[in-house]
């Protein structure tokens, strides 16, 4: 007669073994499907990704546009400087002649014709116009102030084109390890099963070897998905309608010294730049408030025709005038718009400050980042090196029975983390000296 306890231990063993029998019922050496990721056709490379996005991202086409509307408001504010001639044309209809009447009939004088016709030419041109200059002036350097920020504009894009590719080319390098490691993980699991088969191996081996395997493939397509990602984000900021791959490496410039790049990015940084023209623009400004108190002096010509003619207007004729308009008091409107320029000019000041010093840290902090990556490089491919030769050595001790597969995949993983480290330390580094040229003003 069986006691509880071991009626439960039987049922329990029964169990596991329903479990380990479940697990093995698909023959471990039955890979899952794997479809190999087809690149997109449009291949571009670094360069030509980069003048792709300059000059079909729509932001930059935005800002482009944007040069030109500051070039038409130019145009706007310079007509009030020139001269300017206008036509004018009046029929009038009265319901009767007003006249003077006389003794007889033909002695009565019309006064006003009951039809009248009256026509004029107006010539205007301002002589002395202060005010209409400055307008002109600031309007002229408002396109200047346009210029610079597309050029800040280009820049961000540039940079941003730049990330994107660099995000490509580290997607790729993670789906050759993560391929790699599949491919350990395949001759692994191949080579469990022909023990089990041959009579030499054991169910467990072959179960952790399949294991290791299909987390693998689980994990290269999450890779193959961020690929996809990236691509697509590269092919927005190219301006394209599909997604754009990565043709080839990056070779980037050699970075500057540290010397160099600080003094660099004080003059080269096109932000930097676009902050300096918004301040000599806003100082301009606030030096031609003076205008604002000059006198506006304007000659006018006006030829005409009168039909018919009265006893005060000939049939043609021509008139001349000067108008000289002198701003007493206009409510308080000149006072405001100079506390306004003087607050725009100390913003702008402020602006620059901020954005040299902050030019200023970029390129501290891109050449620090800079230095570090490179040292974590180096450690990193080391640590791959031999994470490689620790999975040979496990598949090598492992073939021989010396030891159990525990070992190869352990070795698996950390060859695999050591791979990821090695080619996430190979992006920041890249990154890192597309920082540093950027933050120095000599990409793009």
């Amino acid at each position: 007669m069986l006691r509880p306890g071991s009626l439960l231990s039987m049922l329990i063993a029964l169990i596991l073994a329903f479990a380990v029998t479940s697990w093995g019922e698909e023959p471990a050496s039955s890979a899952l499907p794997f479809q190999k990721y087809l690149p997109p056709e449009k291949r571009l490379s670094f360069d030509q990704a980069v003048a792709r996005a300059l000059a079909q991202n729509p932001t930059t086409l935005n800002a482009a546009l944007e040069v030109r509307r500051s070039s038409a408001l130019v145009e706007q504010a310079r007509a009030t400087s020139f001269p300017t001639l206008f036509g004018n044309g009046t029929y009038t209809r009265l319901d009767h002649d007003r006249s003077l009447p006389g003794a007889t009939p033909e002695e009565t004088r019309i006064l006003v014709a009951k039809d009248q016709l009256s026509a004029n030419l107006t010539l205007s041109m301002p002589l002395l116009a202060p005010q209409r200059w400055a307008q002109w002036k600031r309007a002229s350097d408002n396109v200047k102030v346009s210029h610079a920020s597309e050029e800040d504009i280009r820049r961000q894009i540039a940079v941003a084109a730049g990330r994107a590719y660099l995000a490509i080319v580290l997607q790729r390098r993670q789906v050759d390890v993560n391929e790699r490691a599949r491919d350990n993980a395949r001759a692994h699991m191949e080579f469990a099963d022909a023990r089990l088969e041959g009579g030499v191996g054991n169910r467990i081996d072959q179960v952790r070897a399949a294991q290791e395997y299909r987390a693998d493939e689980a994990q290269i397509q999450s890779v193959y998905a961020a690929l996809t990602r990236a691509r697509e984000a590269l092919g927005v900021l190219v301006g394209s309608n599909e997604p754009v791959d990565a043709a080839d490496e990056v070779s980037l410039p050699v970075a500057p010294s540290i010397q160099d790049a600080l003094e660099e990015a004080r003059s080269w940084r096109r932000d930097v730049a676009a902050f300096q023209v918004r301040k000599d623009s806003a100082d301009r400004s606030l030096g031609l408030n003076w205008t604002d108190y000059m006198p506006l002096l304007t000659a006018a010509f006006q030829p005409f025709y009168q039909h018919p003619a009265t006893l005060t207007t000939p049939r043609t004729g021509w008139q001349a005038q000067l108008v000289l308009s002198i701003p007493f008091y206009d409510g308080g409107l000149r006072y405001g718009l100079g506390h306004e320029r003087k607050a725009l000019a100390d913003e702008a000041t402020v602006a620059l400050e901020g954005a040299l010093r902050q030019a200023q840290s970029d390129v501290r902090a891109a050449f620090e980042t800079l230095r570090r990556a490179d040292d974590s490089l180096k450690a990193a491919r080391e640590a791959a090196r031999l994470s490689q030769e620790a999975l040979q050595l496990a598949n090598l001790a492992y073939r021989a029975g010396a030891t159990t597969n525990l070992e190869v995949v352990d070795a698996e993983r950390r060859s695999r983390d050591a791979e990821t480290i090695a080619v996430i330390a190979e992006d920041t580094a890249r990154q890192a000296r597309l920082d540093l040229l950027a933050a120095s003003g000599r990409f793009p």
